[in-house]
This record gives C-alpha cells, structure tokens and sequence, in this order.
C-alpha cells in the first residue's frame, strides 16, 4: 500500500474509518489476512509492517465482514 496506516492497531480501526473508500479498507483488510503476514509458529495471528501487534485472522475476516452489513451475515442451520 502506499498510504501510511502505522495508526491503525486493529483491522476494526480500518473497517470503522469514516474517510476511506469501502474498496480501500477492503484491500487493506485482505493484505492482512494473507498468509504471507502469518506469524510464524502462530498461523492464526498476522503481523503486516502496517500493524503495531500482532492480530487475530479471525478479527481481520470479522472487519472484512463487517463492511458487508448486517444481513449479509451467515446463518447457521
């Protein structure tokens, strides 16, 4: 990415940013989520140069999720 985002500590601080454009929080939020940013010997944990600590993958699928709305939320049956 081009853009500073140092000042995001968790991908909730990307989904919830009121100026960035949904497609840009999107790719942030994916970058994360590759498996290139894993943590070594923590594969559920993903630790870009962006990120100040390590966050959970399922946190960073969550803000990914999130942007979709609330009804597009799976349902278990």
């Amino acid at each position: 990415m081009s853009q500073p985002f140092a000042r995001y500590l968790h991908p909730f601080d990307v989904a919830h940013h009121p100026s960035l454009e949904p497609e840009v929080k999107r790719a942030i939020l994916a970058s994360w989520a590759s498996d290139r940013h894993a943590v070594e010997n923590h594969p559920a944990m993903r630790q870009s140069p962006e990120l100040k600590a390590p966050v959970s993958v399922d946190d960073v699928f969550a803000a990914l999720r999130s942007l979709d709305g609330p009804d597009s939320q799976p349902t278990l049956q």
